[in-house]
């Protein structure tokens, strides 16, 4: 199995960095369109029509503003994707953890690239560019 573990920080506080995550209209400014709900078992698509992808989900875990999880699920992905926050000294850290990867393939190199663009998108959002 194989997983991507990817770091990030943000000047922004931990709740408007949970918010981003978390916000169906702010998920849709960085991800894709959605129908999210911070709700454990609720199921919910993102979707862009422009590439004809629909990614299933269903959030597992929302411990705010500290840990959100969900399944990540499209084409030949079928994942769990894991956002851990802290906190500290005016920092928000930003921890993405996705796993459930057969092996490093493209489908794996496709998320870890994908996920460090959508994440300078997600800082756009904030304003931290």
């Amino acid at each position: 199995m194989a997983e991507v573990s990817l770091d990030f920080q943000f000047a922004s506080s931990i709740d408007k960095v949970w918010n981003a995550l978390t916000d169906s209209d702010t998920l849709a400014k960085w991800i894709m369109e959605n129908d999210f709900k911070p709700i454990v078992g609720h199921k919910c698509q993102f979707r862009n029509e422009q590439w004809n992808l629909i990614v299933n989900c269903e959030v597992l875990v929302v411990d705010e503003p500290y840990t959100l999880s969900y399944t990540w699920v499209g084409g030949p992905i079928n994942t769990i994707v894991t956002w851990t926050l802290k906190q500290e000294e005016g920092t928000a850290y930003l921890h993405l953890e996705q796993t459930g990867f057969e092996k490093e393939d493209q489908a794996f190199n496709g998320a870890k690239f994908g996920w460090a663009g959508k994440v300078d998108e997600l800082k756009k959002v904030l304003g931290e560019i």
